[in-house]
């Protein structure tokens, strides 16, 4: 089937939870648009976005990877973060290659257009701006966290997050790929550092809000610390709704498997704990809720079954059509 004619889906986020998605929905007949934010602000991204002035590519690489139809090796090569060396210790060598790329072309969508056809990737990968934003966070105290990696370290309760500039325009090309969407998937993922970062952008929240597209929130299985400390699923929900002023949710999957006890210990130590699945507020927003056991477990850490969730999205996209 050519791409044009199959089901359209658009995924926004960022971090670990969007790769990990990702790498489950490549394997179906869907045509797929990943919107990465571009905020991250720390470790290699945020030094390659400081020195070079460039949108930082961690986030992006992370997608391109889990995305790409390459031998493992070649993924292994492009994902390899150099242990040692001046000036290379803590880079990862596709950081480079973007940079390299967003050097050499001059566009750092033009760089990951290229990147996407040498690691053969299934689908589209864009950023949510074509240009570097920085995430501020007012707290409850009136006070202004500034940077995406320092804002979960603040000890403080978020009141809101918004980007400067104000005015960055999103790529054109996003906004389309939304208008078109068959389904609109939002998470899994940090919610104020990975998930409002590409909402927030001018038109993007717009075009979400606006679509006819079914839309899905994959809501996280922990509470993060600094982040959503004490967060029931119905507060992930509002603080979306809160940000863009439209109640644009349809559908929200929730995992109903019982986490272990010694991996509720270890979470513990971070002060997160399982999110609670409060199903008559949910019902009460108007949300249909799809709970499964959707979780699996890597070195002792809770990550989305890939396959599982997969599944699940596809079989809503189906019922769509």
């Amino acid at each position: 089937m050519s791409r044009s004619k199959l089901p359209k889906i658009v995924i926004l986020g960022g971090g670990t939870g969007l790769p990990v998605l990702l790498r489950g929905l490549k394997h179906y007949d869907v045509d797929i648009t990943a919107i990465v934010t571009v905020a991250d602000d720390g470790g290699s991204s945020g030094r390659l976005r400081d020195e070079l002035h460039i949108p930082p590519p961690g986030d992006v690489r992370n997608v391109l990877a889990a995305l790409s139809d390459v031998e493992p090796l070649v993924e292994d090569l492009f994902q390899h973060r150099f242990q040692a060396g001046n000036g290379l210790s803590g880079h990862s060598l596709g950081n480079l290659l973007l940079a390299a790329m967003t050097t050499i072309t001059g566009d750092f969508v033009h760089a990951i257009r290229e990147m996407s056809k040498v690691l053969n990737v299934r689908g589209k990968v864009l950023p949510a701006a074509n240009q570097s934003v920085v995430l501020h966070a007012e707290m409850e105290d009136g006070t202004v966290i500034s940077g995406e990696s320092k804002i979960p370290y603040s000890g403080k309760k978020i009141k809101r997050v918004f980007l400067t500039p104000e005015n960055v325009e999103p790529l054109r090309e996003s906004v389309e790929e939304i208008r078109k969407a068959d389904l609109i998937i939002v998470g899994p993922g940090s919610l104020y550092t990975s998930i409002l970062p590409n909402l927030l952008v001018p038109k993007i929240g717009e075009a979400v809000c606006e679509s006819d597209a079914k839309k899905v929130y994959i809501c996280n299985v922990m509470t993060q610390a600094g982040e959503t400390l004490d967060y029931t699923a119905s507060d992930h929900v509002k603080a979306l709704y809160d940000h863009l002023g439209c109640p644009f949710i349809d559908t929200i999957l929730v995992n109903e498997e019982d986490i272990p006890e010694e991996i509720k210990f270890r979470y513990k130590k971070e002060y997160a704990t399982p999110v609670v699945y409060d199903i008559a507020k949910l019902s009460e927003m108007g949300l249909k809720i799809v709970h499964d056991k959707i979780i699996r477990y890597e070195d002792g850490y809770i990550r989305h079954d890939t396959q599982k969730v997969a599944a699940l999205l596809y079989s809503m996209i189906r019922q769509e059509k």
